[in-house]
Protein backbone atom coordinates (compact mmCIF):
# COMPACT_ATOMS: atom_id res chain seq x y z
CA UNK A 1 0.00 0.00 0.00
CA UNK A 2 0.95 3.72 -0.64
CA UNK A 3 0.09 6.29 1.71
CA UNK A 4 -1.25 9.05 -0.04
CA UNK A 5 -2.64 12.79 1.24
CA UNK A 6 -4.82 14.83 -0.72
CA UNK A 7 -5.26 18.67 -0.85
CA UNK A 8 -6.88 21.42 -2.59
CA UNK A 9 -10.56 21.31 -1.35
CA UNK A 10 -12.71 24.27 -1.22
CA UNK A 11 -15.70 25.81 -1.67
CA UNK A 12 -16.19 27.68 -5.08
CA UNK A 13 -18.90 29.19 -7.19
CA UNK A 14 -20.36 27.04 -10.12
CA UNK A 15 -18.48 27.50 -13.02
CA UNK A 16 -15.34 27.99 -10.89
CA UNK A 17 -12.14 25.96 -10.74
CA UNK A 18 -10.18 24.00 -8.06
CA UNK A 19 -6.97 21.92 -8.74
CA UNK A 20 -6.71 18.77 -5.99
CA UNK A 21 -3.55 17.60 -5.64
CA UNK A 22 -2.55 14.17 -3.80
CA UNK A 23 0.92 13.12 -2.92
CA UNK A 24 2.44 9.50 -1.81
CA UNK A 25 5.09 9.30 0.49
CA UNK A 26 6.67 6.14 -1.03
CA UNK A 27 8.51 5.79 -4.40
CA UNK A 28 6.31 2.87 -5.28
CA UNK A 29 4.01 5.11 -6.31
CA UNK A 30 5.27 5.63 -9.76
CA UNK A 31 4.26 1.64 -9.77
CA UNK A 32 0.82 2.24 -9.51
CA UNK A 33 -2.30 3.32 -11.59
CA UNK A 34 -3.71 6.42 -9.37
CA UNK A 35 -7.61 7.37 -9.70
CA UNK A 36 -9.72 10.07 -8.03
CA UNK A 37 -12.92 8.83 -6.94
CA UNK A 38 -15.66 11.07 -5.06
CA UNK A 39 -18.59 10.46 -2.80
CA UNK A 40 -21.44 12.58 -1.91
CA UNK A 41 -23.70 12.53 0.91
CA UNK A 42 -25.95 9.14 0.67
CA UNK A 43 -24.40 7.96 -2.05
CA UNK A 44 -21.98 5.40 -3.37
CA UNK A 45 -18.01 5.88 -4.17
CA UNK A 46 -17.72 6.58 -7.81
CA UNK A 47 -14.90 6.95 -10.33
CA UNK A 48 -13.98 10.26 -11.39
CA UNK A 49 -10.64 10.04 -13.64
CA UNK A 50 -7.89 7.76 -13.92
CA UNK A 51 -3.97 7.55 -14.92
CA UNK A 52 -1.91 4.39 -16.80
CA UNK A 53 1.12 4.61 -14.55
CA UNK A 54 3.29 3.29 -17.69
CA UNK A 55 1.60 4.84 -20.83
CA UNK A 56 -0.17 7.86 -19.09
CA UNK A 57 -3.03 7.04 -20.29
CA UNK A 58 -6.47 9.31 -19.05
CA UNK A 59 -9.78 7.82 -18.54
CA UNK A 60 -12.89 9.88 -17.15
CA UNK A 61 -15.97 9.45 -16.39
CA UNK A 62 -18.96 10.85 -18.42
CA UNK A 63 -19.96 13.01 -15.55
CA UNK A 64 -17.01 14.83 -16.13
CA UNK A 65 -15.75 14.72 -19.55
CA UNK A 66 -13.98 17.28 -21.01
CA UNK A 67 -14.12 19.22 -17.80
CA UNK A 68 -11.71 17.91 -15.67
CA UNK A 69 -7.97 17.05 -16.12
CA UNK A 70 -5.88 14.15 -14.50
CA UNK A 71 -2.49 14.82 -14.78
CA UNK A 72 0.78 12.73 -12.44
CA UNK A 73 3.88 13.96 -12.36
CA UNK A 74 5.81 10.35 -10.59
CA UNK A 75 9.27 12.42 -9.89
CA UNK A 76 7.04 14.13 -7.27
CA UNK A 77 5.04 11.24 -6.42
CA UNK A 78 2.18 13.63 -7.14
CA UNK A 79 -1.09 13.24 -9.34
CA UNK A 80 -3.04 15.96 -9.85
CA UNK A 81 -7.13 16.61 -10.86
CA UNK A 82 -7.77 20.28 -12.47
CA UNK A 83 -11.41 20.88 -12.28
CA UNK A 84 -13.67 23.06 -14.49
CA UNK A 85 -16.58 24.65 -15.18
CA UNK A 86 -17.68 23.08 -11.80
CA UNK A 87 -21.27 22.56 -11.04
CA UNK A 88 -22.93 21.76 -7.57
CA UNK A 89 -23.43 18.27 -8.77
CA UNK A 90 -19.74 17.79 -8.33
CA UNK A 91 -19.95 18.58 -4.35
CA UNK A 92 -18.45 15.50 -2.57
CA UNK A 93 -15.37 14.13 -0.58
CA UNK A 94 -12.35 13.74 -3.44
CA UNK A 95 -10.29 10.64 -3.03
CA UNK A 96 -7.07 9.68 -4.82
CA UNK A 97 -6.35 6.53 -4.79
CA UNK A 98 -3.71 3.88 -6.00
CA UNK A 99 -4.49 0.61 -7.68
CA UNK A 100 -2.38 -2.17 -9.23
CA UNK A 101 -4.14 -3.14 -12.36
CA UNK A 102 -5.92 -0.80 -14.47
CA UNK A 103 -10.01 -0.32 -13.20
CA UNK A 104 -12.74 2.01 -12.53
CA UNK A 105 -14.21 -0.15 -9.84
CA UNK A 106 -13.51 1.25 -6.49
CA UNK A 107 -12.51 -2.13 -5.33
CA UNK A 108 -9.34 -2.34 -7.19
CA UNK A 109 -8.11 0.45 -5.43
CA UNK A 110 -5.77 -0.74 -2.51
CA UNK A 111 -4.91 2.79 -1.11
CA UNK A 112 -7.04 5.59 -0.31
CA UNK A 113 -6.40 9.38 0.62
CA UNK A 114 -8.46 10.54 3.63
CA UNK A 115 -10.30 12.42 1.00
CA UNK A 116 -10.94 16.36 0.61
CA UNK A 117 -14.31 18.65 0.70
CA UNK A 118 -15.41 20.28 -2.40
CA UNK A 119 -18.15 22.32 -2.45
CA UNK A 120 -19.68 23.87 -5.25
CA UNK A 121 -22.57 26.74 -4.57
CA UNK A 122 -25.23 27.53 -7.07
Amino acid sequence: QVPLVESGGGLVQAGGSLRLSCVASDSAFSTYDMGWFRQAPGKEREFVARVDWITGSMDYADSVKGRFIISRDNAKNTIHLQMNSLKPEDTAIYYCAAASRWSNRASDYVSWGQGTQVTVSS
